[in-house]
């Protein structure tokens, strides 16, 4: 009785906190309303269609060049040292600094319901803080409705009319029939959908089972459409989430031991097997353990077309805060797959540097204190999800780039160039090339930052990476050749952001056809047998 009624007084000082006004830094607006009107009101014809930018380092995943960058319309239009252009164009001066293409973050989830509430960033405070990090275009992930998948992607339209940047869609499946596998067909040849979702976690809301699994996987082939897993074992989570209960482990600790690495790897190699057996790519998002890894190494070192996804957070934080006093402080680092204790993050680190994974997602999906204290006696009920899309080419530079782990033309692969690749993109996202889109940023190396959930653009009022200070700073963010990000200040409206449809058939498709024909030619059967005489 004691432990509810302490609960429950708690449970009413965050809802009293919450209805506190936040900093005017931390509160941004939301449909051209919150910010001062400098910061956030500015139309996009009120800069400058034409952009130089002079004497930087141009940096592309496959090689780094002094030159000069023109850009005209959104477009960038030359690449070459010493442009000379007239009096009409906007000037930006980038000696000693790296011109790189803007991040493309491959996994967010924005005004997302889940768990009984919606994730507190939406397509415009979500995006403007991408922008403010670096991030120039990000692919979120529809949820269909009522197992829709038509009925979902309307939805997820009407969220997406306050976006500021350029966007794409996953769309996830959570149920199979007949009009699944048309609806299907319909996002890839009329909706620029080339990527599908299947949950093999969150038992009893999203899960699917592996006969479901299998079928998508089939009609994600013919589609030429990239499969793509959360790869957790649902039914062994939820085993794991009663003994917890039972053991009276109820806080959010009790979320991590619940669903162990060795989950996420049954998980993953399942996945990695089915998708062989029917010879079609597989993406695994938020690849958190050395168990999940190590399966996809070994599937990659077998020659399957495997893609693995680590997020910032895994990359960089291990368990520890799960373990803090302060529920409010523990709870924000609820995610799943779980941040896993320390080792994990540095052999995933490993692998990033060493190919065995290829992109650097976040899975940003943001709860507030208030929502995470609805799991306050029961793990369970927390929502899941981290932040990251605003911290991630900064976090991802100071942990690899400033430790020697990769190059800086890796660092543009595995933020941007990559990305642009898998989902058929590229070279109109993920390069800094004449005819590519005028998505660009201004990196300066010798900078530094420091992340603070006082300063952050996301509407939360926590950061998992609270505190954390770097070497390496993006100083100027140009999306579809306006300057949005420069001196610290954002400058983005709502609704200028583009749907960016992403075509089927990506280069991971690439000798399917063959491999197919090479296991036909192969079987040395049907064998052809005459019954013996009696």
């Amino acid at each position: 009785m004691a432990h509810s009624l302490i609960s429950l007084l708690l449970l009413s000082f965050l809802l009293l906190f919450a209805s506190f006004p936040r900093s005017q830094s931390n509160q941004f607006c939301d449909a051209g309303i919150g910010y001062r009107e400098s910061t956030c009101g500015i139309s996009p014809s009120s800069s400058s269609s034409k952009l130089l930018i002079k004497g930087g380092t141009v940096v592309n995943a496959h090689q780094q060049e002094i030159a000069d960058v023109y850009v005209e319309d959104g477009v960038i239009v030359a690449v070459k040292p010493n442009i000379k252009v007239g009096d009409d164009v906007t000037l930006l001066d980038a000696t000693g600094k790296y011109i790189m293409p803007g991040g493309i973050d491959p996994h967010t989830h924005l005004a997302m319901e889940f768990m009984g509430t919606e994730t507190i960033d939406d397509f415009f405070s979500g995006q403007a803080a991408a922008l403010a990090g670096g991030t120039t275009m990000h692919i979120d992930f529809v949820i269909p409705v009522n197992g829709s998948l038509v009925a979902g992607f309307e939805a997820y339209e009407r969220k997406a009319k306050k976006s500021c940047m350029d966007y794409g869609f996953h769309m996830a499946i959570t149920k199979w029939d007949e009009s699944v596998s048309r609806e299907m067909e319909i996002m890839v040849n009329e909706k620029g959908i080339n990527s599908f979702k299947f949950f093999m976690a969150y038992k009893g809301s999203l899960m699917i089972n592996d006969e479901l699994l299998l079928q998508g996987l089939k009609r994600c082939k013919s589609l030429g459409a990239l499969a793509m897993v959360h790869a957790e074992n649902g039914d062994a989570v939820f085993e794991g989430q009663k003994r917890m209960i039972e053991l009276g482990i109820t806080g959010p600790e009790g979320h991590a031991l619940s669903r162990p690495a060795v989950l996420e790897g049954e998980a993953t190699a399942r996945a990695i097997r089915l998708a062989r057996f029917v010879n079609t790519p597989l993406y695994v998002v938020h690849v958190m353990s050395i168990d999940a890894m190590e399966e996809i190494a070994k599937a990659r070192k077998s020659g399957q077309k495997v893609i693995g996804e680590p997020v910032v957070s895994g990359l960089v934080l291990d368990d520890s805060g799960l373990w803090d006093p302060d529920f409010i402080t523990a709870a924000k680092y609820v995610m799943s797959p779980p941040i896993r204790e320390s080792g994990h993050d540095k052999a995933l680190q490993a692998a990033l540097s060493t190919g065995v994974l290829q992109l650097v997602g976040t899975d940003h999906c943001v709860f507030n204190s208030t929502q995470k204290a609805f799991g306050i006696d029961d793990f369970r009920k927390i929502p899941n999800g981290v932040n990251g899309i605003e911290e991630r080419m900064h976090l991802v530079w100071d942990t690899m780039v400033e430790s020697g782990q990769i190059s800086v033309t890796d660092y543009v692969r595995i933020t941007s160039t990559e990305c642009a690749r898998i989902f058929n993109l590229y070279p109109r996202k993920g390069a800094i090339l004449a005819g590519s889109d005028a998505d660009i940023i201004i990196f300066n190396p010798n900078s530094s930052f420091e992340i603070r959930a006082s300063s952050h653009h996301s509407r939360t009022d926590t950061n998992v990476f609270d505190g954390r200070k770097g070497k390496g700073k993006v100083e100027v963010t140009i999306a579809g050749g306006r300057v949005v990000w420069q001196d610290d200040e954002l400058k983005v409206v709502p609704g200028s952001g583009k749907y960016i449809e992403m075509p089927p058939f990506s280069y991971l498709f690439n000798g399917i056809d063959k491999a197919d024909a090479k296991y036909l030619s192969s079987l040395q059967a049907p064998v052809r047998r005459f019954n013996s005489a009696s």
